[in-house]
């Protein structure tokens, strides 16, 4: 039962009690102290069920209602024993210290459990079926899903999220294990929800590397190189004797062509490369202590740059308990004997309760989850998913290849064993460790989702609300356009001109009129000119789809909401688990710094580094900056050390290719490249004529490709998609093979990726229709976009700008404000006390 259940049913009991008090016997502060508790309960408990509605547990609520019910436990107690009443001393005091038991019990067990989803995915299947033989009640069931489960994850990880995609050794189905290019070759999964693998060994002097064995002998060529030596293990070397070992290729079903042109590498240098995530697999700690080499020191003076740590041995992870948090036991074989515990790892399956007290998760051979009988069918699955999960576990799973035997059940589609494991309708593993990760990153992703200004079709853009609505509609990244304030506080808004998002035209600030030429040919009202508290004084404005201004979007909410400032928009983002980033897109940085004063790259990089190090305040969520201007980009990565894979290259004009020399200059700097929908699908008069190869050429040089902007309304998709958004989204997706939707519309795409049925549309080919119009009535032909050329994209470096410290204002010191519970429980047991 979850917590809220019986909160605000509490608090309305007390309320109820403090009132009948006053009228009997007149007593104000016994009303008050009632009413007052009951009131701050309510809060809580509305706050609990909140947090449980977006999958979350809510801390305020949780230490409000326990400090509440042990307070009046305590008061209320002391107050029976003086007088013997058991009304209301009495019974209030056995209430709340009923109260405070069970609070107490839900927070040793973790506080509300989120439902499974299990429900959720055989409605949608039972809905597909029902849709495929023409049943009406089908229909409406998958209507109604659609309209009230739309904003609802579909993965049935412990998170919510999609699983992570673990690279054991890099893309070691093709290089050698662990080499500089296997762990290179992972960038075609372009996935920002990865983690690279190192088996980490340590040499005799203590150097860390990575290496699949703890013997050289089988995956390098030390054997050649050191023909004299009678072992070959990692302690019998120092890391100069491994300068000149090379790696091999050990699997025989593989190619050693690659083999004997790659160096060992350092823990440190795996850990430069740029990942989004690096884990680290320690199976031997217990033989490096026997040759004096602490292999949970070295861990240790790297835990802050490794994101998972993993172990068979149960006495190593005892012993990292204090100093890492993300800790993963490892199951080994079932029927290997546990050195600890000396029990086999099929028994400790068994005992997860006790695996959860010294880590956070299990990596198990996939064997676990769907065991695979002697004749290669597969047997039911069990039940380990569900019962770790119960427990607060994550669950990983191992042993996948591309060119392993596998169970005949999957006709040798590796795709389809990977989907076994996640799309099964019962359960979803949080990870998988594959030596080929593009398989299961595909399997995984159809297409990541990023609003453009928040749900903007449903609100005004980058207003809390359509932020907030785009998190409901199951957005992957969210976005932030930044601008800046005349006193410099960055802050999100569409628009650098305040007439293009705001009334502003219809207030005293319509005088500040100017133009501009650097940023637009006509006048405009710039943010620049206005404070942000006399920005936060405007109404925001809805924007109609520019194809067509004759169609409005929701006038019911055309003026609703409220501008954030970038922390704020942070803070906002962090609050949700289901958000695997946010997207801050920065322009006109060059015309604020030379004319302004102002250095947005700065201010920026001072909010999300606040994000980051404040005391108590932590982020899940991966920040990427996006810009059309390679001067900006390139400002970030030096200021901040960025990987590219975090920098979005925005090309702000229609093209029809873009040539070599561009395609390298952008991967100096940027790892995603934004692109206009009309660079995928030119299209005159309405009829599209042939789909460009852009996307190809830029996804087989290593880019993640997103493509915009993705509205609903017919006017803004060519005639041959037949005005439907939805069978425009699927012929980006499966014909086009883009990575990302940048979309005003979040849910539209949302209900594309999670439905069954949308899998099954037949594929649209371009220029269909174009054969069928009359000559005579056609468009006019149109000049071809142009390239994308190397000097489009050269910008000189930004101006430096010297920025100026500013005080708070008193706006920024009433948002950092905290509620305090504990100030206000003193007041109320004041109020209890005296009655």
């Amino acid at each position: 039962m979850h917590d809220f259940c019986f909160t605000i049913p509490y608090g309305m009991l007390l309320i109820g009690g403090g009132f009948i008090g006053y009228m009997k016997k007149g007593s104000i502060t016994s009303f008050a102290g009632g009413a007052g508790a009951g009131l701050l309960l309510i809060l809580a408990g509305y706050l609990s069920l909140n947090a449980f509605k977006k999958k979350k547990t809510s801390t305020i609520a949780v230490v409000l209602q326990t400090v509440i019910s042990a307070a009046l436990t305590l008061v209320m107690g002391q107050r029976y024993l003086l007088t013997q009443k058991i009304m209301p001393a009495g019974l209030v005091a056995v209430i709340s210290a009923l109260m405070t038991c069970f609070y107490v019990y839900k927070i040793a067990t973790g506080g509300n459990k989120i439902p499974s989803k299990a429900a959720e995915q055989r409605l949608r299947q039972d809905s597909c079926m029902n849709i495929k033989t023409g049943d009406k009640q089908g229909r409406l069931k998958l209507q109604f899903f659609n309209l009230h489960n739309v904003s609802a994850s579909s993965w049935q990880t412990l998170s919510g999220k999609p699983p992570v995609v673990i690279a054991r050794g890099g893309f070691s189905g093709v290089f050698p294990d662990s080499s500089s290019k296997a762990y290179e070759l992972v960038s075609v999964t372009t996935s920002l929800n990865l983690a690279l693998w190192c088996d980490l060994q340590l040499t005799k002097d203590g150097v860390g590397i990575c290496f699949p064995n703890l013997n050289l002998y089988n995956d390098s060529d030390v054997k050649d190189v050191y023909p004299n030596n009678k072992e070959w293990f990692s302690v019998d070397f120092t890391w100069k004797d491994l300068s000149d070992v090379n790696l091999v290729q050990n699997v025989k079903s593989r190619s050693g062509v690659f083999g004997g042109s790659y160096q060992i590498l350092t823990v440190e240098i795996v850990a430069e490369l740029g990942a989004p995530g690096l884990w680290l697999n320690i199976q031997n700690s217990a033989f490096y202590r026997q040759h004096n080499l602490s292999m949970r020191n070295y861990v240790v003076s790297l835990s802050k740059r490794v994101d998972f740590i993993s172990s068979p041995e149960i006495s190593f992870l005892k012993s990292m308990k204090k100093d890492v948090t993300k800790l993963i036991f490892r199951f080994l074989n079932q029927d290997q004997i546990e050195p600890f515990t000396n029990q086999t790892y099929s028994f400790l399956s068994k005992n997860l309760s006790y695996i959860k007290t010294f880590s956070s998760g299990i990596l198990v051979p996939k064997s676990y989850i769907w065991p695979v009988g002697s004749d290669l069918y597969l047997k039911p699955h069990t039940s380990l998913v569900t019962e770790a999960h119960r427990q607060g576990l994550q669950v990983f799973a191992s042993e996948f290849a591309n060119d392993f035997v596998f169970a005949y059940n999957y006709s040798y589609d590796p795709t389809a064993e990977y989907l076994s494991f996640i799309d099964s309708g019962n359960f979803s593993v949080d990870g998988f460790l594959s030596d080929f990760p593009v398989t299961p990153y595909r399997a995984i992703t159809v297409v990541t989702i990023i609003s453009n200004d928040g749900a903007s079709g449903d609100f005004p853009g980058c207003t809390d609300l359509a932020y907030e609505k785009a998190v409901k509609d199951g957005v992957d990244i969210l976005d932030c356009n930044v601008q800046m304030s005349k006193d410099k506080i960055p802050f999100c808004m569409s628009s650098i001109d305040l007439l293009n998002t705001t009334n502003v035209f219809n207030t005293s600030f319509r005088n500040l009129s100017s133009t501009v030429a650097e940023i637009q040919p006509k006048s405009g009202i710039y943010t620049f000119s206005l404070t942000m508290s006399q920005i936060k004084t405007l109404k925001p404005v809805i924007s109609n789809p520019k194809e067509d201004h004759a169609l409005f979007r929701n006038p019911r909410n055309k003026n609703v909401g409220k501008f954030l400032t970038l922390s704020e928009f942070l803070f906002l983002a962090n609050r949700y688990n289901s958000l695997l980033g946010v997207l801050i897109k920065v322009e006109n940085a060059v015309y604020l710094a030379k004319h302004q004063g102002i250095s947005v790259v700065d201010a920026v990089l001072n909010k999300t580094e606040r994000l980051t190090t404040q005391e108590g305040q932590t982020t899940s969520i991966a920040i990427m900056f996006q810009s059309t201007d390679k001067s900006v980009l390139m400002d970030f990565k030096e200021k901040k050390l960025i990987y590219p894979d975090e920098l979005v290259y925005r090309v702000d004009e229609d093209i029809r290719d873009v040539t070599d020399s561009a395609i390298k200059e952008i991967m100096s700097f940027a790892g995603t490249i934004v692109i206009s929908k009309e660079s995928v699908l030119p299209y005159n008069g309405g009829l599209v004529k042939k789909k460009t190869d852009v996307v190809a050429r830029l996804k087989a040089s290593g880019f993640r490709v997103y493509v915009e902007t993705f509205s609903n309304e017919f006017v803004t998709q060519p005639f041959d998609l037949f005005s439907d958004s939805t069978v425009e989204i699927d012929f980006f997706v499966q014909a086009v093979k883009i990575d990302g939707i940048i979309t005003d519309f979040p849910a539209t795409t949302a209900r594309y990726r999670k439905s069954q049925c949308y899998r099954e549309m037949s594929m649209f080919r371009t220029g269909e229709l174009l054969p069928f119009g009359n000559p005579r009535l056609l468009s006019p032909a149109q000049a071809p976009y142009p390239l994308l050329v190397e000097s489009d994209v050269m910008e000189p470096p930004l101006l430096d700008v010297k920025s100026k410290n500013s005080t708070p204002t008193k706006a920024m010191a009433k948002a950092i404000q905290v509620f305090s519970p504990v100030r206000t429980m003193a007041v109320l047991v004041i109020f209890f006390i005296s009655v």
